[in-house]
This record gives structure tokens, C-alpha cells and sequence, in this order.
């Protein structure tokens, strides 16, 4: 217990970065995968093509690969924003792959029946997706969403190495005052234990409140 007693408010101040970083980087997430989401469905091709290429090109690049592109990438092209920031638009941007994926699976389960019905009533393809598939695939899509959104949460620590104010990091800091580094990270994934737990905890009552019934 000495570690974590004698050292509370470093690894406060880790757990709260990853808490940071997971609620930012999910709801960044979660925003470009709906948007993904309905290009990869749009009736426009190019729109479709567009969606196709973001899913293939991020689910396909290692994220640490993504973090050195961003991170010290975009600082070359004149956009210096501080670390943290990048952090985000990393994760977000890879995890909203994930999520752009699981919605579409989710509005392929509706009927192909409802969207003509709504389009039969003169309804445009915004409002039969936002009003009509959407609503009905959210049901769907809860589980597979929830488990990518603790995969972020994890994924986070890659923040770490590239000075971001973050859990995982606070091993560095207590390996060079002396402690056991056995029980530091033990103290580290129970932080992380604490963090995934919630965002699962949240998705089970979703699930429960929303999904659809077996």
C-alpha cells in the first residue's frame, strides 16, 4: 500500500489524464463514426468511397504508427496544438473506424424495408437514417460499441511515451524514486481496472435500458 499512499496525488493525477483522454477521445469518436458511418450508407458514391478509404486506411495502421503521424507529424505541416490534444485526435480518429464498423452491422440488421417505407413518404436520406434506421440499429449495437470504447481506454497508454499526462506513465516517474515496480503497476491496472469496469458498467445498463431483447 506504501506506493499508492505515499504517492496518491501522482497517480490521481495519471488516472485522472486517462479518464480525460478516454472521455474526449470517445466522444470524438463516436461523432466521426456516425458520420463515417453514413457515408459508408449514403446513396452518393463518392461519400461512400470516402468512408471506405477512412475504416480500411485506419484499421489498418498501427496506432502507435498513427500517434508518431500525428503527434510529430502535423507539427511540420504548421498546426502545433499541445500533446494532449494530438492524443485525442489520435485515438479518436483510430477508434472511430471501429465504431463506423459496428454501426454499419448495426443499420444492415433493419429491414431494407423501413427505408423505403420512409423514403415512399418523401423523407430525405438524413432524416431516414437519423429518425427511421438509426433509432433501430442503436439497439443493436450497444455491446460491440461499448467493448471498442474500453479497447480506448486501454489504447490510451500509448499517450505516455509521447509526454502526455496519462496512468500508465506514472511507472516511469516511481521506477526512478525506487519503488517496486512489481506493486507500481499492480496500483496502475487496478486504476485501469476502475476505469474499464465503469465504461462497462454504463454499456450493461444501455444495454439493458435499450437493447434488444434475446
Amino acid at each position: 500500500m506504501d506506493v499508492l499512499t505515499e504517492n496518491f496525488s501522482l497517480y490521481g493525477k495519471g488516472f485522472l489524464g486517462t479518464v480525460e483522454l478516454t472521455v474526449l477521445a470517445s466522444l470524438l469518436a463516436l461523432v466521426l463514426g456516425f458520420l463515417m458511418a453514413s457515408f459508408r450508407v449514403a446513396p452518393v458514391g463518392s461519400f461512400r468511397v470516402f468512408g471506405t478509404v477512412w475504416v480500411t486506411v485506419l484499421r489498418n495502421t498501427p496506432l502507435t504508427l498513427l500517434f508518431f503521424a500525428v503527434l510529430l507529424g502535423l507539427p511540420r505541416f504548421g498546426l502545433v496544438l499541445p500533446f494532449k490534444v494530438f492524443a485525442v485526435l489520435a485515438l479518436g480518429c483510430y477508434t472511430s473506424a471501429f465504431i463506423c464498423e459496428a454501426l454499419r452491422s448495426g443499420i444492415n440488421t433493419v429491414p431494407r424495408g423501413q427505408g423505403e417505407a420512409a423514403r415512399s413518404l418523401g423523407m430525405t436520406f438524413g432524416q431516414t437514417l437519423t429518425s427511421v434506421v438509426l433509432p433501430q440499429a442503436f439497439r443493436s449495437v450497444i455491446p460491440p460499441v461499448g467493448s471498442t470504447l474500453i479497447a480506448l481506454a486501454k489504447n490510451s497508454a500509448i499517450a505516455g511515451a509521447f509526454s502526455v499526462t496519462e496512468l500508465l506513465g506514472t511507472y516511469k516517474t516511481l521506477n526512478e524514486l525506487g519503488y517496486s515496480i512489481i506493486w507500481t503497476f499492480v496500483w496502475i491496472a487496478v486504476g485501469y481496472l476502475v476505469i474499464t469496469l465503469s465504461i462497462s458498467a454504463l454499456f450493461n445498463w444501455l444495454e439493458k435500458r435499450f437493447g434488444v431483447a434475446r
